[in-house]
């Protein structure tokens, strides 16, 4: 499952920035030759960036790759390294599933207040949703870093 979501995450990362280059790239040359601009380009490419930055967070939790300071980490028994380690996978799954919570009842008040997007005035919870989306994939990958780090597993798996 974890090689599956993998891929799954890889995927869109990569379908993303694929989309949002093409847009940006068609975008600029229609500025310059025609003098007039796709009005819906930034808007695309702004929620793409905020899918791209979540399924990006979950790929960097699965590689172990988030910003981390480990020179006092690194000092103390193995024993305390473990607590410590324990105890910022738990938080860090506590904080992107009340993203993920957060995020479902931000896509709720959107579809019932019937919010538009400024630009193509598509329903704003389409993009919206990226947000739970982004967030359950976060919080599945730390989920693992959790359970591995507490059953002695070797985390980071590629």
């Amino acid at each position: 499952m974890r090689y599956t979501l993998g891929k799954i995450e890889d995927i869109i990362c990569a379908i993303c920035l694929i989309v949002m280059t093409t847009l940006t790239f068609a975008n600029v040359i229609a500025r310059y030759v025609f003098s007039a601009s796709f009005s819906f380009s930034e808007e695309i490419t702004t929620y793409l960036f905020v899918l791209l930055s979540l399924i990006g967070s979950a790929a960097a939790a699965r590689r172990k790759a988030h910003l981390g300071f480990t020179a006092i980490l690194d000092l103390l028994p193995k024993g305390l390294q473990k607590t410590i380690q324990t105890m910022s996978y738990a938080l860090a799954t506590f904080f992107s599933a009340a993203l993920f919570w957060y995020g479902i009842s931000m896509v709720q008040s959107q579809i019932y207040h019937g919010q538009v997007t400024a630009g193509m005035q598509w329903p704003e919870w389409i993009f919206g949703a990226f947000v739970p989306l982004g967030a359950f994939f976060i919080t599945v990958e730390f989920l693992f870093m959790l359970i591995d780090t507490v059953s002695d597993k070797e985390v980071g798996a590629k």
